[in-house]
């Protein structure tokens, strides 16, 4: 690191400090109000607000989504994007965290803003609804917001630290079944059972799951099978998840998972229709040059990376198709919850205190470190 790079590093710490107060207010007003994806028109705007505030370029509702935010400052060669994440989930709301995701995201962009142009950066961040199942990244990465980009960061909490999620590749879709009714007790023989459907379906995906590999995993919930005990089921549906650490694997795994549906629908004369439910989620790619930098800086802020068995099994982001296309990195801040784990009424707990506030601050300054790093070796850095 030379001199210039430590007095640039000092003077975006700085800044990124003075702007705590309104980091962790932002972080917390999301927690505290906490909106479903695509649905996030407070949080939204509460953030396009800051980074207008901090010069930025901001346009609100862009890419053919009412609640993306762009903003970007800057004109230097080398352009960096940081991307926030700030849907919830239903009833019990920001329990992966986003809240500190937005933040810190803010933070790491207001930090960088005031220097930009002689650090030689660009800096847009990236506002992305509906993380949690709704793909806004492979939407907006389809729709061109990622073109350009040299690289993609954002942080999220966990509750211990890892410089790389292990993210697998997801897919979703719905299952309904449509049979016909009939008296249970007198006309049983008339009917078609659609529950019945359902479950000869999750039998067999039962038994499938004793042939798939250590990094599937096979989820589902019925969201209908009747309405009445003496009436056969004439329709039955469900939403269901398939994950595998790569896409090529997913492919495979899905079109084995779809034939346990079809073979309900054999079984019981049933008609099935399968939608999907939001795009397709690829496995996440680090890039390895990237992490190492900002795992660097991150334990430059003291924060403890512990040794963690290998096989983990991993959650799924559409950060994953972002890097698959661009250099990405995707760290976990640790929350030192345990056992509180993402996707807890517990962690959502543990996402407002004291580790969170702090989680924003460190997670706003190792990304701005890592982006001056990245601009001071990139090939168009004016060195």
């Amino acid at each position: 690191m030379t001199v210039s790079d430590t007095n640039a590093k000092a003077a975006v710490e700085q800044r990124i400090r003075r702007y705590e107060g309104t980091l962790l207010g932002l972080s917390h007003r999301i927690h505290a109000n906490p909106e479903l994806g695509f649905e996030e028109h407070r949080a939204s705007e509460w953030i396009a607000d800051e980074l207008r505030g901090g010069g930025f370029e901001v346009q609100h509702g862009c890419y053919g989504l009412p609640t993306a935010v762009r903003a970007t400052i800057g004109s230097g060669p080398v352009h960096v994007g940081i991307c926030a994440e700030y849907d919830a989930l239903p009833e019990i709301g920001h329990a992966c965290g986003h809240n500190i995701i937005a933040a810190a995201g803010v933070g790491a962009a207001l930090g960088l803003a005031e220097g930009v142009d002689e650090l030689g950066l660009t800096v847009t961040l990236l506002g992305t609804p509906a993380e949690e199942g709704g793909g806004g990244k492979i939407l907006m990465l389809e729709r061109g917001a990622f073109d350009g980009l040299h690289a993609a960061m954002m942080v999220h909490p966990a509750a211990v630290e890892m410089a790389a999620m292990p993210g697998t590749a997801v897919s979703q879709f719905e299952v309904a079944y449509t049979g016909k009714p009939a008296h249970a007790g007198a006309y049983p023989e008339l009917g078609v059972n659609a529950a019945d459907a359902m479950l000869i379906a999750q039998v067999a995906i039962g038994q499938l799951r004793q042939q798939t590999r250590g990094a599937d995993r096979i989820q589902g919930i019925v969201t209908d099978a009747g309405t009445a005990v003496n009436v056969i089921p004439d329709t039955a549906s469900g939403r269901w998840i398939v994950r595998s650490d790569t896409a090529e694997a997913l492919a495979t795994l899905t079109a084995r998972v779809k034939r346990c549906f079809e073979a309900g629908a054999l079984a019981t004369g049933c008609t099935m229709s399968i939608t999907p439910n939001g795009p397709n989620y690829a496995d996440l790619r680090p890039d390895t040059t990237l992490l190492a930098r900002y795992r660097a800086n991150a334990e430059a802020l003291g924060r403890i990376f512990p040794d963690l068995p290998d096989g983990l099994a991993g959650a799924a982001t559409d950060m994953g198709n972002v890097s698959h296309v661009v250099p990405t990195i995707h760290p976990m801040l640790g929350l030192d919850c345990h056992p509180a784990v993402n996707h807890q009424p517990e962690f959502a707990d543990a996402c407002v205190g004291p580790a969170a506030d702090r989680a924003v601050i460190d997670g706003a300054i190792a990304m701005a470190w890592t982006a001056v790093d990245f601009a001071e070796q990139h090939p168009s850095h004016p060195h």
